[in-house]
């Protein structure tokens, strides 16, 4: 039951993901032509060039506004990753209960580790 919960999760997750693939990707591009405007701002001598980066940062900083939906989008992805981990863990520990409990050697060990004590 806790897998087909986990796998349902991880369905919701992955639409919601892909749902808000676009405004991720236009947040990404937003932020990084803010990086780059901020950089030529500050490197301008002008005052006609800092007016003109600083009306520039202002329209890219409307488009990323307008995409700030996109958080969603990453939320979504770390859900996913969370679920992706958590489905992991339970096979290995299934794996390792079972490897434990079937072989011999490690039975052995642990009855000498008794007799020695």
């Amino acid at each position: 039951m806790k897998k087909f919960m986990l796998f349902v999760g991880g369905l919701v997750a992955f639409f919601i993901l892909l749902a808000n693939l676009g405004p991720m990707i236009l947040l990404g591009v937003s932020v990084w032509l803010l990086y780059i405007i901020f950089k030529k701002f500050i490197k301008s001598d002008s005052a006609a060039g800092k007016i003109g980066w600083v009306i520039a940062g202002l329209f890219v900083l409307g488009i990323g506004l307008s995409n700030f939906y996109a958080v969603i989008g990453i939320a979504a992805a770390y859900v996913l990753y969370l679920i992706y981990t958590s489905w992991k863990d339970d096979d290995d520990q299934s794996v390792d209960q079972v490897v434990e409990d079937n072989d011999p050697f490690t039975n052995f060990e642990r009855q000498w580790a008794e007799i020695n004590n």
